[in-house]
This record gives structure tokens, C-alpha cells and sequence, in this order.
């Protein structure tokens, strides 16, 4: 039985390790932190549970597409509980504030309800979206049906490219870019097919996790375990060790050594570059990687509501000072923040109340460099004069658009890309690792192999973040060594046809 050795315990490379295991590998997963999931862990403060990275999931309704994948992970027990369909995000432009529907035909229907002038080019807009969703990579894992031109297309030209050559009015562009926090995007460099993959996925059907996303890592890794591979905490990999021609083990920082047919890496690729010591991986390639742009930071407060003070809101919320959401990581210290993300946490299916929610704005590196170098809870009183000054500009502004916010408000707590970096290992805080940038071409793309024929790599970087982007990249990288025929049989055999 062929060893593998997965780096990283995240999304990525539990379901690495649920695939390999199923088809006869021997697994090991291996974690630096005391905690498994990468961005589906959540922490618990004075009785309130937070989710860290995934907030919420898309297109999970029966028959749709996530739905069908988290039956073939075994996640079908996993209870979820749907936004509104109606408005399951919600855009704030300068105090104006817009719904986002769940359904094509809905979708259309609301936006042209405020954009009556602009329904046709709607319609244009959605079924772009459709044609550019049904070439992803899951959708057709076996039909070879997939519109290539579309993707080539549509990789190629910028989000605000594509939105000017369908709309003419400008309130209306801005709107559509509202959710762009989701993905970090930046006018001039991001794709729109990275555009149109998440406003698919959530258009579908939006859901939050009841009682956290935590639970799907831990499903994931008793399922892993129940099938014979291990999953283990504290295990650090410094080195991956490699002879003449091949990576055959990795050592961990307490100096144990583990033996590997394959490795595969979920970290981010830099990390990953940082494991290794050897000719096998050239110069140019290290230099590559290591130039390619990251996503921005963020800051984040986490905020434990008075019991039965805060009504639940079943929407995420958008809020931007200006009538645009494009350049708030562009700030000065006078103008943060110009734009923020606010969702509360469901604790329990159909919540009247809730017990905490979330505010994230963008932060860039720069502004906590001073305390690099330190470790959680030993930054100092500057740092926490820095956060708390903060915090309290991020709830100020939610204030605005939600009166009672501040009354309903029991305590805090704050996180700043320097907690990013420590949790994730992820370059310089970032959200969702390396940008999508149309100007670098294949020279900003993150390979899911390397030229060590039994290293690969997986997890956000590779494909795209969030849970059917990463998902994609599991596939495609497991596929190197179960075939996605094999993938797709044992979908079908479970009932299962996307």
C-alpha cells in the first residue's frame, strides 16, 4: 500500500486524504496547529462560537452541485441552515442598499427592479454566468463537454472589463462587484470567470453551517480515520527529504520522520518552498512562486451579543462608505475602513436570536509590521490599543446601518493579519492566498505539480479558495493518482451524477 503524506489539515487536504484513503492509499495528515481545518476552524469565547474562514456555502440544495459533493464525502449528515433566498446578500452603497436573490429568474427579477433599464443586459450578464459555470472543471469531470473557449475567454478579461461591455450604468456595476470581499478581487486583475464561479456557486442556494464549519472537518477526519488513515495534530513539517529524483519523506519539527511514496502539500506554496533543500526544484521556479502577488489581509471582530438582544439576520451585509466597492484595501489611516463584511453565526437551525457575529474589513500587512516576529498574546499594549481603536471604528460603522448594534453588543474580540499568518501559515495574512491577476498569465498560476513527479500540491492556491473552488483542486490533484473516471464511478454508484 502506497504511503502518502498530506502537509496541512485544511479543506484541501482532508479531502485529499478522503479520496487516497477510499482508493486503497495509506494516509497521514499532518497539522502544525493543535487544532484541525485550516479556515474551517472556529473558537469558542465565553460561550460564543466563531467561524474564522468559512462563513457560509453555496449550491447545496438537492441536486445541486456542493450537495452532491458533500454526499460523496460523507457530509450529507451535516445540518445547514439557508439563507434568505430573497436576499441572501445584501449591498450597501453610500446608505443604498441592494438584495441579491437566490435563482437565476429571481435574480434578474430584483436587480431590474432597481436597474428596470438594464433587465436585458441582465439576462445577458446571467446567462454569461451560466456558460461560463458549466465549463468549470466538476461539472463536467468526465464528459469532456467542457466550453474551453469560455473559460479561455473570460480567464483572460478583468471583472470591470466584462461589466462595462454589458452595462451602461454605473450604480449598477458596482452593485454586482458588492460581494467582492468573497474573493479579494481587484479592477484590472482579477478574471471575471473567478467573478462568475462565485456568484454561481452562491446564486444557486446560500447556506451558513449550523453550529459552525468545524463540523466538516471533523467528519472528514473520522471518516479518514474509519477507513484506516491518521490525521495528527502538533506535527509541524519542517523538511520534505528528497533523494536524486524523488521526495521520500517528510520530518516534522519534534524530529520524527515520515516515510512517503507520495507528498502532498496544502500549504501555501511559499511555505511549502521553505520545506525544501534540494536541485530538484530550479531557481526560476522558487523566484516565480515566491513573486507571485497574494490576496489582501484582513481585519476581523468577533462580537458576543446580550442574550436575546440581537434579532438574527439571515443575509450577509455589505456596507460601503462610497458608491463603489472597488479599491477599499487601498486606504489611509484617516479613511479606514472604507468598506466592511458583517454575517452573524447560526448556532442552531432557524435562530430568532443570535449569540455572535463577525465584521471583517481589509488590513494590509504594513499596518502591523512593527509587531511581526511575535506570538499571540505577547504583542504588547500597543497592539491591543492598535485593535481596540480599530475595533471600534469597524463597529462604529456598522452602527450606522444597524442602530441598535452597539446596545446589543456584550464583549469583543479582534483578530489582524499577524493571527492569519500564525493560524494558516498563509503569506503575509492574506484571505484567500495568491491573486488572480489577467496580466501574469500562466506566470501567476500555482501548478498543482511540481517538478518532483511525487510532490504535488493542493488546497486554495492551486485551484481557487472557498469550499467548491478548493474541492476542484482535491479532484484535480487526486487525479494524478486515482483516476477521475474511478471519482466519478463511485459518485454514480452513490446515487450521485453532477
Amino acid at each position: 500500500m502506497s504511503k502518502v503524506i498530506i502537509i496541512g489539515s485544511g479543506l484541501g487536504g482532508l479531502t485529499c486524504g478522503y479520496i487516497l484513503q477510499k482508493n486503497g492509499y495509506d494516509v497521514t495528515v499532518l497539522e502544525q496547529g493543535t487544532q484541525i481545518g485550516g479556515c474551517l476552524q472556529c473558537f469558542t469565547r465565553q460561550g460564543s462560537k466563531f467561524e474564522t474562514g468559512m462563513h457560509f456555502i453555496g449550491s447545496c440544495a438537492e441536486g445541486q452541485t456542493m450537495n452532491m459533493v458533500m454526499r460523496y464525502f460523507g457530509l450529507d449528515d451535516i445540518a445547514l441552515s439557508p439563507l434568505d433566498t430573497a436576499a441572501y446578500d445584501v449591498v450597501s452603497l453610500a446608505g443604498e442598499r441592494f438584495s441579491f436573490a437566490n435563482g437565476k429568474e429571481h435574480f434578474i427579477d430584483t436587480m431590474s427592479s432597481y436597474f428596470p433599464q438594464e433587465r436585458d443586459n441582465l439576462v445577458k450578464y446571467m446567462n454569461i454566468i451560466d456558460r461560463i459555470a458549466a465549463a468549470s472543471t466538476l461539472k463536467s469531470l468526465t464528459s469532456g463537454n467542457r466550453d474551453l473557449n469560455a473559460n479561455t475567454e473570460y480567464q483572460s478579461r478583468s471583472i470591470n472589463e466584462v461589466l462595462d461591455s454589458l452595462f451602461r450604468d454605473e450604480q449598477l456595476k458596482s452593485v454586482l462587484v458588492g460581494n467582492l470581499p468573497l474573493y479579494s478581487a481587484e479592477r484590472d486583475k482579477t478574471p471575471f470567470s473567478h467573478h462568475a464561479y462565485i456568484m454561481d456557486f452562491y446564486n444557486q442556494s446560500a447556506y451558513r453551517v449550523v453550529g459552525g464549519s468545524d463540523v466538516i472537518a471533523d467528519s472528514l477526519t473520522r471518516s479518514i480515520e474509519d477507513m484506516g488513515g491518521q490525521v495528527l495534530t502538533r506535527k509541524k513539517v519542517v523538511k520534505i527529504d528528497c533523494d536524486d529524483s524523488h521526495a521520500i519523506g517528510v520530518i516534522t519539527l519534534d524530529e520524527t520522520y515520515y516515510e512517503a511514496d507520495y507528498v502532498i502539500s496544502t500549504v501555501h506554496p511559499n511555505r511549502m518552498l521553505e520545506m525544501l533543500d534540494t536541485k530538484l526544484i530550479r531557481p526560476a521556479f522558487r523566484s516565480r512562486i515566491q513573486s507571485i502577488p497574494n490576496t489582501s489581509a484582513c481585519f476581523g471582530v468577533y462580537v458576543k451579543f446580550k442574550d436575546n438582544a440581537m434579532p438574527y439576520m439571515n443575509s450577509n451585509f455589505y456596507g460601503y462608505d462610497n458608491d463603489t466597492p472597488w479599491g477599499c484595501e487601498h486606504y489611509t489611516s484617516s479613511d479606514w475602513a472604507k468598506g466592511y463584511l458583517y454575517m452573524h453565526m447560526c448556532h442552531e437551525e432557524h435562530p430568532q436570536w443570535t449569540k455572535s457575529g463577525v465584521i471583517l474589513s481589509y488590513m494590509n500587512l504594513d499596518d502591523v509590521t512593527q509587531w511581526l516576529g511575535t506570538s499571540i498574546g505577547h504583542r504588547g499594549s500597543d497592539y491591543e490599543a492598535f485593535k481596540k481603536e480599530k475595533a471600534e471604528i469597524l463597529m462604529g460603522k456598522v452602527a450606522k446601518s444597524f442602530p441598535h448594534f452597539l446596545s446589543a453588543v456584550d464583549t469583543y474580540f479582534t483578530s489582524t493579519p499577524l493571527t492569519y499568518i500564525d493560524y494558516t501559515g498563509t503569506e503575509g495574512g492574506s484571505m484567500y492566498g495568491v491573486a488572480k491577476d489577467i496580466n501574469l498569465g500562466p506566470a501567476g498560476r500555482v501548478p498543482y505539480r511540481t517538478k518532483i513527479p511525487n510532490l504535488l500540491l493542493a488546497g486554495q492556491n492551486v485551484n481557487s479558495h472557498g469550499m467548491m473552488g478548493v474541492i476542484v483542486g482535491t479532484i484535480v490533484t487526486c487525479s494524478e493518482l486515482v483516476s477521475a473516471e474511478t471519482i466519478h464511478r463511485q459518485m454514480i454508484e452513490k446515487g450521485i451524477i453532477i
